[in-house]
């Protein structure tokens, strides 16, 4: 829904920008997760004046049947761009791609993440940097004092995170007793 917002895309854009040159320096190119990450992806490489390139979840069934879309220069350092990250796995499998194409992946970017340990696992055991501009405790500690969710709600959220699918069993249980 961002991207039907001018302001907040242009805001998101700046963000993602300027956290990709302070925390990971110069890049060459930017490229996009499928499919979520490559509005957010294409946004950020013309902010930076970089080229774009995209990567599929699954090699095209046709023509060359590769997984990366547009000019991929081996050697390059690039950023890899996502909308979210849950356990990260659809991001990681992007950057296997990138590297098995040769590239040297900087780190990723994210506008948000849920934060689960998962997803810190996952990118630590991929030797794969990661930063976000929001947080799920961020999200909820600002719904919570903007009164957008009661602050009774927060234990609830927050046991979610720790354990979404246990927390979503339980909530079936819950409802048939």
């Amino acid at each position: 829904i961002t991207l039907s917002h001018p302001q907040v895309r242009t805001y998101i854009r700046q963000k993602l920008a300027q956290a990709i040159q302070e925390e990971f320096g110069s890049v060459d190119v930017i490229a996009g997760v499928a499919t979520a990450g490559i509005p957010q992806g294409v946004l950020v490489a013309q902010e930076l004046g970089l080229p774009f390139i995209y990567v599929r979840a699954k090699a095209k069934e046709h023509g060359t049947g590769s997984l990366i879309e547009g000019e991929v220069v081996e050697g390059q350092r690039v950023m890899v761009i996502e909308d979210l990250i849950s356990t990260g796995k659809s991001s990681l499998q992007a950057v296997e791609a990138l590297r098995n194409a040769g590239l040297s992946v900087a780190g990723l970017a994210a506008i948000f993440t849920y934060g689960f340990e998962k997803a810190d696992e996952n990118f630590a055991e991929a030797k794969c940097r990661y930063i976000t501009l929001s947080n799920y405790p961020a999200l909820i500690d600002y719904a919570a004092e903007h009164s957008i969710i009661a602050k009774s709600d927060m234990e609830l959220l927050g046991k979610w995170r720790l354990n979404p699918a246990e927390w979503g069993q339980n909530q079936v249980l819950d409802s048939e007793s």
